[in-house]
């Protein structure tokens, strides 16, 4: 999971190399933290949150065939 989020926020940014995933593994589920330059939130979140919530759809997606739950969470 972590490296297709990393996967997908690099493509989306201007200085991929800023681009940090931090997975936390819970009993139940897991968290994706994406960390990016200031400058790059706004092409993460997209107008309206549609750009997360899309990569949020495919992290979800990818997490159930292998059973499990994933979440993508942006952080400053």
């Amino acid at each position: 999971m972590r490296d297709l989020v990393l996967f997908i926020a690099k493509a989306l940014v201007d200085n991929p190399d800023q681009v940090e995933v931090k997975e936390i593994a819970g009993e139940k589920a897991t968290v994706l933290e994406l960390k990016v330059a200031d400058g790059d939130r706004g092409k993460i979140i997209g107008k309206e949150g549609r750009i997360i919530k899309a990569i949020r759809v495919i992290v979800n997606s990818a997490s159930a065939k292998l059973d499990k739950r994933a979440t993508v969470e942006v952080v400053e």
